[in-house]
């Protein structure tokens, strides 16, 4: 009377098919996930084929089947891994998981953007989503737009095709609105925001204003001869000429930089709190103006 123990035979089949599928997949570039959703079925038929193997060379005698429990466990053990990668992939959660850990943070170059403007615009309103931009006035009849943007992705591909993608021109009367959008990302738990890097040229005659979003802003007024209004930025930095005719205020500022300023400091009612400041810069006899408001950081640059 011959006894089989069943099982053992369907474990060191598993081990030698796992080892080789591993060992190849280093060779073949294949992908764990697709191995394990692909061949753990085998385990199954391994394992009715040994009972039926032994019972069909057995039949002369009285064949005891014993199990192997460990073994049987060990083989259902990789299959139910096998059925959950299955699940997961038919729900196309693998795949985001793949995704993500194939990400690297990739660099581009922003899409070029430009808008020609005549005398109909008398205004330019910028509203930002919070990034980084620096706006500079420029003698040129347009606005435009340039700069970079950086982002976690495992495609090798841009995300943004065309200036649509990161920016909307919309003209209303005499003001040219320009709307920032955010950046496309899929939300999750593996969501991450990228980051821009933007720079924007705004005819120097044109009256401009900025609505951000706790960002960071950079203004090199250069020549311009109009108003900037400033609202809403996290920090913003000014470069100026001294021989320019411009003057720059700053209201409501919690941090000055800039030996330049004249500062007055203004309490908040009756509250006992470190006061916000509000200081001014002049150039000249400060005939155009650029007006911060709302900001935490406002640092204040003096070129010659």
């Amino acid at each position: 009377m011959r006894t089989w123990r069943v099982g053992t035979f369907s474990m060191g089949a598993s081990l030698i098919f796992l080892g080789l599928f591993l060992f190849f997949s280093k060779f073949l570039d294949l992908k764990l996930v697709q191995i394990l959703t692909a061949w753990w079925p085998i385990l199954l038929v391994v394992l009715g084929g040994e009972i039926l193997v032994y019972l069909f060379l057995s039949r002369q005698e009285q064949p005891v089947l014993k199990y192997d429990f460990l073994s049987i466990f060990f083989v259902g053990i990789i299959g139910m891994a096998g059925i959950a990668f299955a699940v997961l992939s038919s729900t196309g959660v693998m795949g985001k998981v793949e995704e993500v850990m194939a990400r690297e943070v990739r660099s581009y170059d922003l899409p070029a953007f430009s808008y020609k403007t005549d005398d109909s615009i008398k205004r330019v309103v910028v509203k930002s989503v919070g990034y980084d931009m620096t706006i500079e006035a420029t003698e040129a009849k347009e606005v435009s737009m340039f700069g970079t943007y950086r982002v976690e992705s495992a495609k090798k591909t841009a995300l943004l095709k065309s200036a649509e993608d990161i920016i909307t021109a919309n003209q209303k009367g005499d003001t040219l609105y320009l709307n920032f959008k955010m950046l496309p990302d899929e939300m999750g738990p593996f969501h991450s925001q990228g980051l821009v890097a933007a720079t924007i040229l705004i005819p120097h005659d044109l009256k401009l204003e900025v609505v951000g979003s706790n960002d960071s802003l950079s203004l090199k007024p250069r020549t311009m001869i109009n108003d900037w209004n400033i609202e809403s930025t996290s920090a913003v930095t000014v470069d100026v000429l001294k021989n320019s005719n411009l003057k720059v205020e700053a209201m409501g500022v919690e941090q000055l930089r800039g030996k330049e300023w004249k500062v007055s400091e203004e309490t908040k009612g009756n509250e006992i709190e470190a006061a916000q400041k509000s200081a001014v810069y002049q150039s000249g006899e400060g005939k155009y103006r650029i007006h911060i408001s709302n900001a935490y950081d406002v640092k204040l640059n003096t070129n010659q």
